[in-house]
């Protein structure tokens, strides 16, 4: 399916020829804040609904399940009628009126959510959420092709890369923002949150749906938005469509008796750990079943490509458990740190403090974004050399000045610019490769994990923080790599890629049980398993191109 192209095109060594359309590039990168500015919204929103709602940590990471379960369903849908009309909608509709309905959608979603607000529970918090994602979905579907499209398409990828960094910039300043909206002080204590009244929160989203409202009305009357409209067809794939449907409805029945234990009230103990390892064993079921679905489609497929499309080839299928856990990885760190930083062994930090480091660690992101964005305004190669290093600093030093500016104190993070030189480090040694630099990211994500399960205090913190700065450049490698040398599939692949961003979804609640069950700091070798098959899935993959006759060392860069 066209709508989800991903950054992956080689990046050209010649000049650019087609000048990209800055106004409506502009334009576009502001639905990209959008995103990171909402999707920040919920390491403010998860503590609340925990209080509110009297949540376990694993509840409480089902605001993350809604939200990212939304973009599988939201790809799902579309491939589904793509593949029963025999068309691509987004393509069908153009890309510009794509974003339109999908922020038209988020409109509706924040309406549901004030409604829920006031006079529904918390099921019903999650269904306004899951609403709000879903047109997050269709706008992001359109939002990166489009990107692409606004010029050159060998510089396509570093737009899509701008557009990133932008939408690491909202995901940094959103909890700040959200903070200072909801309290009137970035200061904010447990009893804060415990005391945060609906009004609040609902005034919150009126604003949020505004915001989406004002974005559709930009798209609808800007004259620089070229519409995006084209005719394609889809490849036909009838057992990887079963697939998809037979793991789709798996998942569905997996989740059910995890929420209906929910209404059993355990008398001791003793009941009380039986039942939360009865709900953990039926989550890592789940999971079990999304691999499991995945490499049985691929063993099958290599003995009989027919009707496979483009899951018969192995740097697909090991992809998309590659964007899985990345994304999984990416949103599981930040949704339990907050109630990491309050354990006793990491300084019992209250909630007025940790503000600042949910803000770094989403910067950190932003960090290496930013760094991969630098070819857009195509430097000499000694300047680009020089801003790889530049940049990085500079927005180090703008997490420190936005937070400052906040009255955050932030004096316990002016050490964690060593983790900022040694991503720098991995830039240049991996000098834009994408095998090597997610192989090399992955493996300092790994190690970076670890000696966060095996330490305490601050040593720590920074492990679990540089999380961010490693992620940063996962999802243009991971796509380039899974999605290089499917020729005609190559659209549809990168759609079952978008589908895997359901690892926000899954992970995190796994995590969370798994820390009701062995504690949140030991729960977080869901971190070190997610990033080592990633550095497993960047080793394998350059193998299976290379006996594919594909070499594909070569620069790109994007983002998610």
């Amino acid at each position: 399916m066209s709508q989800s192209i991903s950054p992956s095109a080689p990046i050209s060594a010649q000049p650019t020829t087609i000048k990209t359309n800055t106004g409506a590039l502009t334009t576009l990168v502001i639905v990209f804040f959008f995103w990171g500015f909402i999707a920040a919204s919920n390491s403010i929103f998860i503590p609340f609904c925990k209080h509110f709602f009297h949540l376990d940590q694993f509840q409480s990471q089902l605001i993350d399940f809604a939200f990212y379960l939304a973009y599988y369903i939201g790809a799902l849908i579309l491939y589904l009628a793509g593949v029963s009309r025999g068309k691509d909608f987004v393509a069908h509709w153009g890309y510009k009126k794509s974003i339109i309905y999908g922020l038209l959608i988020s409109v509706g979603g924040a309406i549901f959510m004030i409604v829920s607000l006031n006079f529904g529970g918390f099921a019903a918090i999650l269904s306004a959420l899951f609403v709000i994602a879903l047109g997050f979905s269709l706008q992001q579907t359109a939002a990166q092709p489009f990107a692409i499209a606004l010029g050159d398409p060998a510089t396509g990828t570093h737009r899509v890369n701008l557009g990133g960094g932008v939408n690491s910039f909202g995901t940094t300043i959103g909890p700040i923002v959200y903070t200072l909206a909801l309290f009137g002080s970035t200061k904010v204590t447990d009893e804060d949150i415990a005391s945060l009244k609906l009004d609040s929160v609902t005034i919150l989203y009126s604003f949020v749906g505004a915001l989406f409202f004002i974005a559709a009305l930009l798209f609808i009357f800007s004259k620089k938005l070229p519409s995006g409209i084209s005719e394609s067809s889809i490849e036909k794939s009838q057992k990887a469509t079963l697939v998809l449907i037979i793991m789709t409805i798996l998942l569905i029945g997996f989740f059910v008796p995890v929420f209906y234990s929910y209404q059993t009230i355990p008398a001791n103990e003793g009941e009380k750990h039986n039942l939360e390892i009865y709900r953990l064993k039926w989550l890592l079921a789940s999971l079990a079943v999304i691999v499991v679905s995945l490499v049985f489609a691929n063993l099958r497929a290599s003995k009989n490509s027919a009707g496979w499309g483009a899951m018969k080839y192995p740097q697909l299928v090991l992809g998309m458990l590659a964007l899985f856990a990345y994304v999984g990885v990416e949103v599981t760190i930040a949704s339990n740190l907050g109630t990491l930083l309050a354990q006793p062994e990491f300084g019992s930090m209250p909630a007025a403090t940790i503000a600042p480091f949910i803000s770094m660690y989403w910067g950190g992101l932003m960090i290496g974004r930013w760094a991969g964005s630098i070819p857009v305004f195509n430097p000499s190669k000694s300047t680009k050399n020089f801003l790889l290093v530049l940049v990085p600093l500079f927005g180090f030093g703008v997490i420190i000045a936005v937070n400052a500016i906040a009255r955050n104190d932030m004096s316990a993070l002016y050490w964690y610019v060593v983790c900022v030189f040694i991503q720098i480090a991995g830039f240049f040694i991996s000098q834009e490769k994408p095998a090597k630099m997610l192989l090399l990211f992955a493996v300092f994500g790994t190690v970076a994990m670890i000696i966060g399960l095996l330490t305490t205090g601050m040593v720590a913190t920074y492990a679990f923080l540089s999380g961010g700065l490693f992620c940063s450049i996962m999802w243009p490698c991971i796509f380039a790599l899974a999605i290089a040398g499917l020729g005609k599939y190559t659209t549809q692949g990168a759609t079952f890629l978008i589908m895997m961003i359901l690892g926000g979804s899954i992970i995190p609640p796994i995590q969370g049980k798994l820390a009701d069950v062995i504690g949140i700091h030991q729960s977080y070798i869901v971190a070190v398993i997610c990033f080592a098959y990633v550095a497993f899935f960047a080793w394998r993959v350059k193998g299976i191109l290379k006996s594919q006759g594909l070499d594909f060392d070569q620069q790109i860069a994007g983002g998610h």
